[in-house]
């Protein structure tokens, strides 16, 4: 069956990339130290990537690697030795954004997806990369939703857009606050995020200028998040070929849930009975997020966002012993409360992120319908987990 769009996941390590692989993901990107948009976080090293490679085919998922870095010399000299490496693997593309990459990707016969951080905005520069042998452009976010339909229709090259997630206060992320304030290079992967802090803006004569109600201190840098679950028909509809879900910074439950919700809207597309559920923005709110907008798809954001809106916070409060597969239950050892009905997240290296209510709780073989910190209790499990997996409660945010 033909896929009407991807579905592209972003992961930080094994645990997101199994959370990406058991909830729908077609595609997942991830970073290698040293070359990618995200130093500052976990990243897969080079003896990693084939294993993940390998992963990922068994689950008919295909494996995008970012080196979209700004490339110095020293850094292209370097993709002569990576780049074989990553082909031997049989990763599916890289992500870049400098031409001399691109050149050295096509030499060692690997896939190239132009980066974000190219700022493509016109059918003009698709076509050319289409000629240099590029075979999918992630379009600059900057784009209304109407300027990607032109766009695709006068290219054939595969285009992606970004569906949910951080959206960044610069152009396509070309930002230079860290570098001024930190002396750390943001478009070298090493963003701290500046925006993200409360800022007083002051006017030419040393005032204060108000900007939100009687707010000094605002948030005015930092947009919230993209969120286009909504709009799912409006953006098949306009002929994108992947959707692509930003946050490799993020945790395995948050890549958990995202995925599966753009996974549900998407497939509910497919079967020509389109209905959008509420239930979806419920379960997205849950995670980590600055709350919702929808970017530049219709308008030019304007709403600000704290650092986390998220309405749960999550705690971890135990570790898995033991998993029974014939009853389908795990033994875990508990350094906090556990009542029967909440919420829990079960996250490891191989487990991935497994989401559920607490159905049915036990000690000793007998039902119970709380337990307390320092016992060991035996609880009902959707899908296999393995012993060292971290429990979590997650917890209303008051």
């Amino acid at each position: 069956m033909i896929k009407i769009v991807e579905l592209m996941a972003p992961s930080r390590d094994f645990a997101s990339l199994n959370a990406a692989l058991s909830n729908g993901a077609d595609s997942v990107y991830i970073g290698i130290d040293g070359y990618n948009m995200r130093a500052n976080v976990a990243n897969f090293k080079r003896e990693d990537i084939k294993n993940a490679v390998n992963l990922c085919h068994d689950h008919g998922v295909k494996l995008y690697v970012c080196t979209n870095t700004i490339m110095k010399d020293s850094d292209i000299e370097s993709l002569n030795e990576l780049f074989p490496i990553l082909n031997s693997y049989k990763v599916d593309a890289v992500i870049l954004s400098d031409l001399g990459a691109l050149k050295i990707a096509k030499e060692n016969s690997i896939d190239v997806h132009m980066s974000v951080q190219s700022n493509l905005s016109n059918s003009e520069s698709l076509n050319f990369l289409k000629e240099y042998g590029v075979k999918r452009a992630v379009l600059s976010r900057e784009l209304s939703l109407e300027e990607i339909k032109n766009i695709k229709s006068k290219t054939n090259l595969e285009i992606e857009v970004f569906v949910h997630g951080a959206m960044c206060m610069a152009v396509s992320g070309r930002c230079f606050l860290s570098s001024y304030f930190y002396d750390k290079n943001a478009n070298c992967g090493e963003c701290l995020q500046p925006c993200r802090s409360e800022w007083k803006l002051l006017s030419k004569d040393s005032k204060e200028v108000i900007i939100e109600g009687n707010e000094k201190l605002t948030h005015f840098f930092s947009p919230k998040d993209l969120c286009m679950i909504e709009h799912t028909p409006e953006l098949i509809g306009a002929g994108i070929d992947a959707f692509k879900i930003e946050g490799r910074a993020r945790p395995a439950d948050y890549v958990a849930t995202v995925t599966k919700v753009y996974r549900e809207a998407i497939d509910k597309y497919e079967t020509g009975n389109w209905e959008f559920n509420e239930q979806w923005v419920d379960d997205l709110k849950k995670v980590f997020n600055r709350g919702f907008d929808t970017g530049f798809y219709f308008k030019k954001p304007y709403k600000t966002s704290k650092y986390n809106e998220s309405t749960y916070i999550k705690k971890d409060i135990g570790t898995v012993c033991n998993y029974y597969k014939d009853v389908s239950a795990a033994e875990i050892r508990l350094w906090d409360s556990l009542k029967v009905g909440n919420e829990i997240m079960i996250q490891g290296t191989t487990t991935g992120s497994l989401i559920q209510k607490n159905v049915s709780m036990q000690i000793d073989g007998k039902n119970i319908e709380k337990a307390e910190n320092g016992q060991n209790v035996g609880i009902l499990v959707k899908n296999k987990v393995r012993p060292n997996d971290v429990v979590y409660k997650r917890i209303l945010r008051k």
